[in-house]
């Protein structure tokens, strides 16, 4: 390898997959001219290269930037779908997507698309589950999941099941029930609803919510990548309950460790909890939420599921405590 194709592959290892894209290599070389091909995210990747290279002029002409104005949008169109590292159901999840999760196309191969999230999250989506972007929902699915069923009854017919987090548009009520729109019309009970107008507005008032809250998903099993209550992982879960309460956090444990705020004891219910394990090259791998003090609710491989551990007394976790961050102060 030599030193143009070592300083690429450089750029390419501190590009972050789950955030950026830098897929770019050596067309042709040869007379200190450089011509390179592949993609970048963004044009300012791109701009920078010839700095890189200044014996040399650099051709950056076939290098394709997917970042560019007005993408296509499109929303999930299913009740759940995966989101992966690679175009292939083969793949481990990288993520889930509920319905109505808006989407940037950035890029397409066969029956898939390469997307970003409004967080900037990317990963491929498989683009038969996908419709042009929905309107903006009145409540969100607050049960592990619940049935939709053809009338408002329980005995009506289950036409789908929606997943925790999940946003609806309330079309009108009757008695118990609420007919919903999601991937399908149907009715689901109004107590499993929460409206995003009545969602409270002060941090002490979004702290009880999370409190109660977090019971409900209580025995929800571990899975890597999941986001609702057919399985959740550890990030997902901290998401989740903040998702409950209209706060936006990054995916993944170590974003959010460096989105939040650093605090320290006493800490208040909804702090978050990181710790890292030492069998990734991430800083942080793993997250739990305050329920006041060190008594803490999270899903963990080692529960699997979603329970209820206190720090101080679980040598595993407290020998893995980094530190501990909020979105709530």
């Amino acid at each position: 390898m030599n030193t143009i194709e070592r300083q690429l592959a450089e750029l390419t290892k501190q590009c972050d997959p789950r955030l950026s894209v830098f897929d770019v290599e050596i067309s042709n070389y040869a007379d200190g001219q450089l011509e390179l091909s592949g993609c970048a995210l963004e044009q300012r990747q791109v701009d920078e290269l010839p700095r890189l290279f200044p014996d040399l002029k650099v051709d950056t002409a076939s290098i394709r930037i997917l970042s560019r104005p007005n993408l296509p949008r499109l929303s999930v169109a299913t009740n759940l779908t995966g989101l992966y590292e690679k175009p292939t159901f083969g793949m481990p999840l990288s993520s889930e997507l509920y319905f109505g999760t808006e989407l940037e196309v950035l890029d397409e191969e066969k029956n898939w698309v390469f997307t970003r999230q409004k967080d900037g999250y990317l990963g491929w989506v498989h683009k038969p589950y996908l419709t042009d972007a929905s309107a903006e929902a009145t409540h969100l699915v607050i049960a592990p999941s619940i049935e939709l069923r053809s009338t408002p009854q329980a005995e009506g017919e289950i036409i789908s099941r929606l997943v925790s987090g999940t946003g609806v548009i309330v079309e009108s009520a009757q008695g118990a029930w609420s007919l919903v729109l999601a991937n399908k019309k149907g009715w689901v009970q109004t107590a499993a609803l929460r409206a995003i107008e009545s969602i409270p507005a002060s941090m002490e008032e979004k702290r009880k919510k999370i409190l109660e809250d977090s019971a409900r998903m209580i025995g929800v099993p571990y899975l890597w990548g999941g986001t609702s209550g057919n399985g959740i992982d550890c990030s997902g879960f901290a998401r989740l309950l903040h998702r409950w309460v209209g706060i936006d956090l990054p995916r993944d444990a170590d974003l959010q460790c460096q989105a939040s705020r650093r605090v320290n004891e006493p800490f208040e219910i909804g702090d978050l909890f990181f710790f890292g394990e030492g069998d990734s090259n991430r800083d942080v791998t793993h997250v739990g939420i305050s329920l006041g003090g060190w008594k803490m609710i999270h899903s963990s491989r080692g529960n699997n599921g979603v329970y209820v551990d206190d720090l101080r007394e679980k040598e595993a976790l407290k020998n893995i405590f980094m530190r501990a961050g909020s979105f709530l102060r």
